[in-house]
């Protein structure tokens, strides 16, 4: 296994920036920044052995302290939404960021991804990877409690992409992080993602609104543009889909061992295999994409998709969603990995 440490680059307010890139045996190699604790891209070899870059960034860090749709960052306190903003804990009512009003998205207008992390290079013989972590002081961006945030990413020889999360708080509060990046296995920006098979293994999702906030229904899956349970085309039933940007219940939960989906792209061979202890999974095919930069050119709505693991949007104030409040002595643990193969 490889691992270099560079520097990316100085903030606006001059706060350095460093990079961590770890390369395997099969070509697979893959960067972070301590800004977000974001991955800035994955690059692995297609079945004649050209190396592709996969996910949609930038290769400066201007970019990433301007506006773009969380390209590969590491979104909290509170990945998805909170409806209004606004929850109680405890007969305690809370107001927090809202950056998409009316509501709450991904941690607020300097959320997780906004802020610099620490971070502690990991090498091993069959895996490399990074230890980043951060304390989100108590009132930061509206959320209770100070919590001390930790992730591990690591990739190992045997092509897995591996996240694992851990968080503890001071006072009880909601907590859910994941990784937001933006996937194409023909190559970032090649072309559309319609043609990627996938499987979900999701018996049923989250009813939203229009403003893309759970009603509080589940929908069974079956007889509707959004059963993946065998494998089929993302393009096949997106436009009567209106766009996937859903929460599906994952069928298997809290079970690494099973697969909660699996994306694959014949032409290059190159597939995806997503493992997580997370109940939910939010399936986006970038349908906001549109003039949105990158470094290989203009993203497309639909030219990559993100499989977010996670707990449920607005969970706090859905009384029959898994409650995701972190309190005092506990700990909150998950972890995802990214299984990848070319055949």
């Amino acid at each position: 296994m490889k691992l270099e440490r560079n520097p990316f680059g100085i903030t606006s307010d001059g706060k350095a920036v460093d990079s961590i890139t770890m390369e395997n045996g099969n070509g697979i190699r893959c960067t972070f920044i301590t800004y977000g604790a974001s991955l800035t891209s994955f690059r692995m070899p297609d079945r004649s052995g050209h190396i592709d870059e996969l996910t949609l960034g930038f290769d400066n860090l201007a970019s990433y302290e301007g506006n773009h749709p969380y390209y590969g960052a590491t979104v909290g306190r509170f990945a998805n939404r909170i409806a209004k903003g606004s929850f109680s804990i405890d007969g305690i009512d809370y107001k927090v960021d809202i950056n998409e009003p009316p509501n709450h998205l991904h941690g607020g207008k300097e959320g997780f991804s906004r802020k610099i992390w620490e971070m502690f290079p990991i090498r091993r013989e069959k895996e490399a990877g990074a230890t980043f972590t951060l304390t989100s002081e108590d009132g930061d961006a509206g959320f209770p409690g100070t919590v001390d945030v930790s992730l591990t990413v690591l990739l190992t020889e045997g092509n897995e992409l591996i996240f694992s999360y851990t968080a503890v708080s001071d006072k009880p509060t909601p907590i859910n992080l994941t990784n937001h990046s933006y996937w194409n296995l023909a190559g970032s920006c090649s072309r559309p993602i319609y043609d990627h098979i996938l499987t979900l293994h999701s018996d049923a999702f989250l009813e939203p609104d229009e403003e893309l906030i759970p009603t509080g229904r589940k929908i069974n899956v079956a007889n509707t543009p959004f059963d993946f349970r065998s494998p089929k085309a993302i393009g096949r039933d997106i436009e009567a889909a209106g766009g996937y940007d859903h929460c599906f219940i994952l069928s298997h939960e809290h079970a690494l061992s099973i697969p909660a989906a699996e994306v694959k792209d014949e032409k290059s061979g190159r597939s995806m295999t997503v493992l997580t202890i997370n109940p939910g999974v939010q399936f986006y095919t970038g349908n906001m994409l549109s003039g949105q930069l990158t470094r290989d050119g203009i993203a497309a709505p639909h030219s990559a998709f993100c499989l977010e693991t996670q707990e449920f949007p607005d969970a706090m104030n859905h009384d029959n969603f898994p409650m995701a409040i972190l309190r005092p002595g506990e700990r909150y643990e998950r972890k995802t990995m990214y299984l990848f193969s070319v055949e």
